[in-house]
């Protein structure tokens, strides 16, 4: 399952935020612009982190923020998010992150096909900080292999 197309109000190029929830509640706010989720999908991806801690932090410097399929999942989305400044999620060796993935899923089945592709494109060592240093869109689609959406395109 290729990852889906990304559209330019999924993304969100050097965000200011305090702390991980901010980071979060931008690549959720991504997701929310989208049309992929509503606002409550957000508050269940931080709730996630709050209850079983950092473990989203899936690489140094990269968060993939997200939660279980539910009704606040309009359709599969993913949203990005770069950081002006890193900041700390509390993992013991990936801490500060710099890049929020926001992942929405409609089904179980689809959450483990889109987390097996992105770490196909993680599995280059140098996207990540790529990610985090780009300065536009088309860059950042094309670090992750994806495409805009055929009404942008």
């Amino acid at each position: 399952m290729p990852l889906p197309p990304l559209p330019t109000a999924a993304i969100t190029i050097g965000v200011h935020v305090e702390d991980w929830r901010g980071a979060v509640a931008a690549a959720g706010d991504a997701l929310e612009r989208s049309g992929s989720t509503s606002p409550e999908y957000t508050k269940r991806m931080i709730g996630v982190i709050d209850e079983f801690g950092a473990y989203v932090v899936i690489a140094p410097g990269l968060a993939l923020a997200h939660a279980r399929p539910g009704p606040d999942v309009h359709t599969e989305g993913l949203s990005v998010v770069t950081l002006a400044e890193p900041v700390a999620f509390g993992h013991p060796h990936n801490d500060p992150v710099s890049v929020v993935l926001g992942l929405a899923v409609t089904s179980g089945d689809e959450h483990v096909l889109l987390v097996a592709e992105l770490a196909n494109v993680f599995n280059d060592p140098h996207v990540i900080p790529a990610l985090a240093a780009a300065t536009d869109v088309d860059s950042i689609r094309s670090l992750l292999g994806v495409t805009a959406p055929p009404e942008e395109q």
